[in-house]
């Protein structure tokens, strides 16, 4: 079971790198990155594409730094690892479960919330460049469909117009012609939104118990007594009883639909 999940996890995320990298170089430089010439003769991009499969594999490997930010800015990671951040703020546990805990639970997660997404990307873009069938560029562009169609769905136009009036820029008349430079911004600012309105969901419920301990501790003059001493057992003791890891992380998952 293990192996069936990093399987697609690693590969995906490696072919998610390279081609998104190829589009956003050549979506803000306007034109395909150019190398000197060699003595032989004019340099073409498809020599690269025509080679063995050793560079193709060396580029990704290559390109495999860029996978940390690209998880981070253009997937479900965002609002998925916020909620858990809160969740554990909420108890009054700042360190507990420890942050690899939570970002290995966020990283399988956004498999599961983007697994279309990632297979569509893998069947139309990274499976034909790793056969050699097309080039860097044709891949790249396959790749972002997927991609930006997953973006746009969860993205408001409130955001959108926010990031084209910091750039500058017209606001576009379609879909289709969102730009991955201004989209990107745009959908971090609604996965903070969305986040935080499910964070404040998820908080009322322990600020109640703190409340409530608070109070009967006044009223029975324990003034010495932390409050945080007693109201924690009691949110442990509740979020185990209606199940809350499941209810909150199926709530999470729910929302990309």
């Amino acid at each position: 079971m293990m192996r069936r999940l990093l399987r697609p996890l690693g590969l995906l995320l490696v072919g998610l790198t390279l081609l998104l990298c190829s589009l956003c170089v050549a979506h803000a430089t306007g034109t395909t990155p150019t190398m000197p010439a060699p003595a032989n003769g004019p340099f073409d991009i498809n020599d690269l594409d025509a080679g063995s499969n050793t560079v193709r594999m060396a580029t990704m490997l290559t390109l495999l730094s860029f996978v940390p930010a690209l998880v981070v800015s253009m997937t479900a990671f965002i609002r998925i690892v916020i909620v858990l951040s809160m969740i554990r703020h909420a108890f009054g546990m700042p360190e507990t479960p420890p942050t690899p805990v939570l970002i290995s639970l966020g990283l399988f997660l956004t498999v599961f919330a983007m697994l279309p997404t990632l297979e569509k990307i893998q069947t139309d873009a990274l499976g034909p460049y790793m056969e050699g069938k097309v080039n860097v560029t044709v891949a790249a562009t396959k790749a972002s469909v997927p991609l930006r169609d997953f973006m746009l769905r969860q993205v408001r136009q409130d955001e959108l117009k926010t990031m084209y009036d910091l750039s500058g820029k017209p606001l576009p008349t379609s879909p289709s012609e969102v730009g991955l430079l201004q989209l990107t911004p745009a959908f971090i600012l609604n996965e903070l939104r969305v986040a935080f309105q499910i964070g404040f969901v998820v908080l009322l419920p322990f600020l109640l118990i703190d409340l409530v301990v608070s109070s009967v501790l006044l009223s029975l003059g324990m003034l010495m007594v932390p409050p945080a001493t007693i109201s924690l057992p009691l949110k442990v003791l509740m979020f185990v009883l209606v199940d809350g890891w499941s209810l909150i992380l199926q709530g999470v998952l729910s929302s990309f639909r």
